[in-house]
């Protein structure tokens, strides 16, 4: 093992020669930003700070919720095409043998979003995405691969009373709470985009996080209400994306396959606004039967069943050059394994539980500088699983020269890995040996 002064040199020349490439990529960038904005901004004629909190993306404000909840509908139609793409560099403080990129600049991945007003009723978010290291060929070379990203089409309408205020909606989306408002919701809590070389395997993106034992890739139908700007309703329930919905998972592999439609899923929220103010406290939930492999559903023994239970809360304070976020989200996953898999597990009668807290604050001053601090937490039962348990701290600074590029770096410290600090794996190999420095440079427009 490195000594101290070789690991901190060796960070140093990381950090530099980063640093160059992302120089070197905004000065490509920069003369961009006349040309064009997100098709949501072109749509409403406003800009992204109406919509995101201090600009950072896509952490939405009240007005942005509102325009969400309104189906993707105010303003006027325009060209409903955006494109978005992420440059980094991952670095692991003791690196396992065999990893990818550590320390290198890649683009990491890109999109292309169709998204924007269709009617004065129905509206669309649909995200297509690409990643050139998404297959390892083992050479030292990666094949690329597109799928179908997130998705969200929807119905809404807005009556406005005397005394009332009501907006209602149907929601077809692929992801369960893609369709949220909130930020602190399973799907939208972890934000910068994930490269998948095996360098960034311990950044904060794909530490714990609170989700759905389903997955993304599958297909719902939502109705949702949100009451004088108080109270938020939603319940919908979810199937395999197959036959005509299948352009909703079109690309993914292997793609989630649930028995049935009754795989119900709920939310409810109260949210309340007073001045430059905004809290939600809220819970949602979800039950999935899930074919444990998902190429094979001709056997009716080998469906699981999970069930999900969570809790979140969210605070806003946005003010001329402040805006203030703290997050809460706790989730509890309970899965009772299928007849086929229980064949020969110690304890075939018992199923296992995991719960993840996250917790972030973040602050951003004239939509330019910003920072977080997160905590995570995941602990779980130990009847067929060996112990998941993992927490840590992620720190994060960045800077938005303009309102399409924020320039980023987060750092994730680990204090628990699968269950212990020290020698996790029974090799040697300790939890603080994950902690990880990310890099990026993330542009939409």
């Amino acid at each position: 093992m490195a000594s101290p002064a070789n690991q901190g040199q060796r960070w140093h020349l990381k950090i530099t020669g980063y640093g160059l490439g992302l120089i070197s990529l905004l000065t490509l960038l920069l003369p961009m930003q006349a040309g064009a904005v997100p098709a949501f901004a072109r749509q409403t004629g406003q800009n992204c700070v109406a919509c995101h909190a201090g600009g950072q993306f896509p952490e939405l404000t009240p007005y942005g919720r509102m325009f969400k909840m309104t189906g993707y509908t105010i303003g006027e139609r325009t060209i409903p095409l955006s494109v978005m793409g992420l440059a980094s560099s991952s670095s692991i403080a003791n690196a396992p043998a065999g990893t990818a990129k550590t320390a290198t600049p890649i683009l990491a991945t890109t999109s292309v979003f169709l998204a924007g007003k269709i009617t004065d009723n129905i509206g669309a978010f649909t995200q297509i995405t690409y990643d050139p290291y998404s297959v390892d060929n083992g050479d030292g070379t990666f094949s690329g691969h597109s799928n179908a990203d997130n998705m969200d089409i929807r119905f809404a309408n807005h009556i406005v009373g005397d005394k009332q205020d009501w907006i209602y909606g149907v929601s077809l989306n692929n992801n369960p709470s893609v369709s949220d408002p909130w930020n602190s919701a399973a799907a939208w809590m972890q934000y910068v985009p994930v490269p998948s070389p095996s360098s960034s395997q311990f950044i904060d993106g794909t530490a714990p996080y609170p989700g759905f034992a389903s997955g993304g890739n599958i297909a719902g139908l939502n109705a949702y209400l949100y009451w004088n700007r108080t109270v938020y309703a939603e319940v919908g329930t979810y199937r395999t994306a197959d036959q005509a919905l299948s352009f909703m998972t079109a690309g993914a592999s292997p793609r989630t396959q649930l028995s049935g439609s009754n795989n119900p899923y709920w939310r409810l929220a109260l949210s309340h606004e007073w001045g430059p103010h905004n809290l939600m406290v809220g819970t949602s939930g979800m039950v999935a039967h899930v074919y444990d492999d998902p190429t094979d559903t001709s056997d009716p023994a080998s469906v699981g069943k999970f069930r999900n239970t969570g809790l979140d809360a969210q605070y806003q304070y946005i003010l001329d050059q402040h805006a203030v976020t703290a997050q809460l989200a706790y989730m509890k996953t309970e899965q009772n394994y299928s007849d086929a898999m229980s064949t020969g597990l110690p304890n075939p009668s018992l199923g296992d539980t995991n719960t993840v807290t996250r917790a972030k604050l973040g602050y951003t001053y004239q939509a330019k500088y910003g920072g977080s601090l997160s905590f995570f937490n995941l602990t779980g039962s130990t009847n067929n699983q060996s112990d998941p348990a993992t927490s840590g701290i992620t720190y994060e600074a960045f800077f938005i020269p303009v309102q399409n590029i924020r320039i980023g770096a987060q750092y994730t410290s680990y204090n628990k890995y699968l269950g212990a600090s020290s020698n996790y794996d029974g090799a040697g190999r300790n939890a603080s040996d994950n902690n990880s420095l990310f890099l990026y440079v993330w542009f939409a427009y």
